[in-house]
């Protein structure tokens, strides 16, 4: 058996480096498809045949907003998804062995201004062995790792034991609507990856985040008698400094390993200040609009409730702030956070084909950002691990593009994993414990 498990290795490995190229055209279709929010359907359509093609069951559909709107996880910026699929194909197994769910998001962020581009924002060339485009690293580049670990798989001609569920979702970058309506339409497995931009590191778990808005309260006056008011902009610098205090308070008490190389786990920041109407009038209110960040085994919940007593001291500071307190509303984007064991079946696995293909240790950190896998985790029933091409350092910005090299290497590795995973006919039950 383990000169079957050598062998098998081998043919991914020669599989994926004879199927570089058509590879590289399918990522390059995609890049060039603006799958922005709400023009997702053409790239979903393309995943949609190229899993036909692999022979998989095909679900392909539009979320339902209003069905969807009284999750308690929902979130959305819009309540409804016409011309918005998301698209599942499912390989199934013959029985006796784990399942596996692989996810990955169609949606992009938008390209920005383009004069900070080098090329065509959706141009998807290929320079140096990288490329480039809108969505290239976040996250399609690992979507094309994932389809061709299957495809690999595939062409070995055996038959896995446990399924496989590929998700091709929307909706991931504004909180993760497409994947909670996967976990409500019953999709869920024994154990998950997704492969987002990871630089190649292993993240078993992931903070989470939400987004709050603060409005800080003032008195107007003119402002030749500015004295006679109560500057909101003013109050609102002393409930900045009393955010970034909560801030540090709550990562003190972080001393996950984990987290070792990020200077801040669960970062606080304040992206929106608006205040005052006249040059000339002392400013009544103030509005502040930031991202809260959740430890991965802390809850939304437990976190929003910080918040609020954290904002009741303020008074404490200020006696203003006694009859003219904050409020704090939680708006918009939400991330569930998650957490895996790093000792769990999925992750030693992983590390183990890691170790295979690339020939050195693997990093296992903590997330520094939210993902779906918080949902897949905790809502799904499905512990999720992160890991794939591509880095954070370009997702979102200017000129993004991925490493080649990476979505090959990712591909191998997330292969090899199915096939251990999974399982296969003629897969001693004994050895496959051994090595899960």
């Amino acid at each position: 058996m383990p000169n079957k498990r050598v062998e098998l290795q081998k043919q991914i490995h020669e599989w994926i480096s004879l199927h570089r190229e058509e590879g590289t055209d399918f990522l390059q279709k995609l890049v060039r498809i603006p799958s922005t929010q709400g023009n997702e359907q053409k790239a979903q359509f393309l995943i949609a045949d190229k899993l036909l093609e692999l022979a998989l069951d095909v679900d392909l559909w539009e979320p339902d907003g209003e069905a969807l709107a009284s999750h308690k996880y929902f979130c959305s910026p819009r309540n409804q998804f016409i011309g918005s699929p998301n698209v599942v194909g499912v390989l199934k197994g013959i029985g006796g062995g784990r399942s596996l769910l692989l996810n990955g998001h169609m949606d992009v962020v938008p390209e920005g201004n383009r004069a900070q581009w080098h090329d065509d924002p959706f141009s998807g060339h290929v320079v140096d062995g990288k490329l480039y485009g809108r969505g290239a690293t976040d996250m399609k580049g690992g979507n094309v790792s994932l389809l061709m670990a299957i495809e690999a798989v595939q062409s070995l001609g055996i038959k896995l034991k446990g399924d496989i569920i590929f998700e091709s979702v929307i909706e991931e970058e504004s909180g993760g609507a497409g994947t909670l309506a996967a976990i409500v339409k019953g999709y869920k497995a024994d154990a998950a990856l997704i492969p987002e931009p990871t630089n190649m590191r292993i993240f078993p778990k992931q903070q989470g985040s939400m987004w709050f808005r603060i409005e800080v309260k003032g008195r107007s006056a003119h402002g030749g008698t500015r004295y006679e008011g109560v500057s909101a902009i003013e109050k609102s610098m002393i409930v900045i400094q009393h955010i970034r205090e909560l801030e540090e308070e709550r990562n003190a008490r972080i001393t996950d390993p984990l987290y070792a190389n990020n200077p801040i786990p669960i970062p606080i920041n304040i992206g929106v200040i608006q205040g005052g109407n006249w040059p000339s009038s002392v400013a009544d209110t103030v509005k502040l609009e930031g991202r809260m960040g959740v430890a991965p085994e802390e809850t939304l919940d437990v976190a929003k409730e910080e918040m609020r007593q954290w904002m009741v001291r303020l008074s404490e500071k200020d006696p203003w702030f006694e009859a003219h307190p904050p409020s704090v509303e939680w708006f918009g984007a939400q991330w569930v956070p998650g957490s895996v064991d790093p000792e769990h079946a999925l992750m030693q696995v992983l590390m183990q084909q890691f170790r295979a293909v690339k020939q050195e240790e693997p990093v296992i950190e903590a997330s520094p950002w939210g993902t779906d896998g918080g949902l897949l985790t905790q809502i799904g029933e499905t512990p999720c691990v992160v890991f794939g091409p591509g880095i954070t350092q370009v997702a979102h910005y200017p000129n993004e593009h991925i490493v080649l090299e990476h979505v090959f290497e990712a591909a191998e590795i997330i292969a090899l994993t199915i096939l251990q995973w999974c399982g296969w006919e003629g897969m001693e039950a004994n050895i496959h414990k051994k090595h899960l």
